[in-house]
This record gives C-alpha cells, structure tokens and sequence, in this order.
C-alpha cells in the first residue's frame, strides 16, 4: 500500500469516527446524566437524514436542509421526551429498552409510510463537491475534510457549554446528584428535555451530513448506533472526551482494518478469499478493541466508577 493511499484512508476513518462522535455524544449524556438506554437514538440520526433530504428536494438549499434536520430531530427528541422517555427514568433498564425499541419501530413504519420504502438522495452541494489538494500531492474530498472540520467544531462547543456554562455545571450536577440539584431549585423536567434535546439534534445533524456521502433509507440509524454505543463503552459512559477518543478509535479501526487485512490475507490465500477473510476480521476488530479495553480499563478509557 502506497503512503498517499494510507493517508487517505486514515483521513476516512477521522471522518467516519467523527461521525460516530455526534452520535456518541448524545448518547452518552442522556445515559451518563438520565441513566437512560435509549434505543431509539439512531431513529432520530434517521429523522434528521430524512429531513433533510426532503427539504434539499423541495428548496435545493443544503444549508436549509442541515437547519431542517437539527430542527426536526430536536423536535423529534423533545416530544418522545415529553410523553414517553419522561415515564421511564424511575423504572429499571429492561422497561427502558422495551418502549425505546417500541420506538424504533414507529419510527421507522411512520418514515416509511411518509417517505416510502426507497431511499432518497441528498446531493452535496457545487461548492462543497469535487476534491482538494492536501500537502504531499494527496487528493481528498472537500466534502469530507468539511465534515471533519465542523465535527471537531461541535466537540470543542459541547466541551466548552460542559465545563464553562450554567447548563453545563448543571449537566455536571445532575449527573452526580441528581435529586441535590432539584432541591436546589434545579427544574430537572426542563433540563432532561433540553439535554434529550441536544443529542437527538446532533444524532440528527449526523444523519444529514452523512446522507449527503450514502443514500437515507429507513433503517439506517440502527448500525451506526450498535457503534455508537461500541464508543460510549470504550470512551466510558457519559464522558465528552471518552466519546470523541473512543470514535476516533472506533472509526480508524474500522476504516484501516478493512483496507489493511484483506492486503495482509492476500499474501496466503486467493484474491475474493482475502477479501472475505479480511473484512469479517475488520468487522470484529472493533469489538476485539473494546473487549482489550474493558479487560484493563472496565468503566472506559475516560469512565467512573
């Protein structure tokens, strides 16, 4: 493998972990601060691709389209908050996952009686299109350094509203002590719906920008967050930080390791062979990097106890 094509593909998976990161980050402050396993967080990553794909057809505003998808998702968020997530903080973890897949399959039957059961498309836009010449004579899409760059962006904007802002001290609080803070005037009903609000929204943005790079379908949420909860485990739960190094991990493993072994498996067996071979054992590395990580760390690289 040539260095500019090695580059590349660590440029990918930058890309692919940052991706895996908003949808991380929201995960695991509503875990870390509410206790809550939600399910349904990667039919809101759905909504906010859907959103967007429907208003860039109707407008062929991008820019539209990405304001549509945060909206919607947050939307999304605050309502299944309101009338449904709001009843399940008090009950164990087997009644949380039960009603949030029940969500999972509303959501998906609701998109597709409204969308249809093909996927659409969501075109990048002219002036974002076509490659950029990085130092070393090394091609890469605009597109995805732009992805890059606004995810690195958020994460510095999440750490700072964690540790420099009012809501984020008591984002902190209500993650230690959450019955202190409502005693202390705290209204935790409004600070769990903003918090749910916030990460549905970047779930939501996540599913935009990526729609952009493949096609939004129904269904599309559910892998990204099996990965997504990959990262929460390895970065350690309800951490900011944890969420970013731990899709960064995720994301390279994921990326190098589907290039780099079927290469590798070449060199003993037939071409089709070592790609087969390869891309199973890149799918399981990623499961391998946390089960490595849990037998030396197991609250996480950046968890408590």
């Amino acid at each position: 493998m040539s260095l500019i094509l090695l580059i590349e593909q660590v440029l990918n998976g930058v890309q692919s972990g940052i991706m895996l990161f908003l949808m991380a980050a929201g995960l695991t402050l509503i875990f870390g601060v509410m206790g809550l396993i939600n399910l349904a967080h990667g039919s809101l990553y759905m909504v906010g691709a859907f959103a967007a794909a429907a208003v860039a057809a109707a407008t062929g505003s991008f820019l539209l389209a990405l304001v549509a998808a945060l909206a919607a998702a947050a939307l999304a968020g605050c309502l299944i908050e309101m009338t449904v997530i709001r009843r399940l903080y008090d009950r164990d973890h087997l009644d949380q996952v039960l009603a949030t897949f029940a969500l999972i399959l509303i959501f998906s039957e609701g998109t597709r009686f409204l969308f249809g059961s093909f996927p659409l498309f969501l075109d990048i836009p002219s002036a974002l299109s076509g490659p950029v010449m990085l130092p070393g004579g090394i091609q890469y899409p605009l597109y995805r350094l732009v992805i890059i760059g606004v995810g690195l962006a958020i994460a510095a904007g999440l750490f700072l509203l964690i540790a420099r802002t009012r809501i984020g001290i008591q984002i902190r609080a209500g993650e230690a002590d959450r019955e202190m803070i409502a005693a202390l005037g705290v209204d935790i009903a409004k600070l769990y719906t903003l918090i749910f609000a916030l990460g549905a929204a970047l779930a939501g943005l996540a599913g935009a920008l990526v729609g952009a790079i493949q096609s939004v379908q129904v269904g599309m949420g559910e892998p990204v967050l099996i990965l997504a909860f990959v990262v929460i485990v390895i970065g350690g739960i309800g951490s900011i930080k944890g969420a970013l190094i731990g899709a960064l991990l995720v994301g390279l493993t994921d990326t190098l390791g589907s290039v780099l072994l079927p290469l590798l498996f070449a060199n003993f067996m037939e071409a089709s062979a070592a790609t087969s071979v390869g891309s199973s054992l890149a799918s399981m590395s990623i499961y391998i990097l946390m089960a490595g990580v849990l037998l030396f760390k197991p609250t996480g690289l950046f968890g408590e106890a």
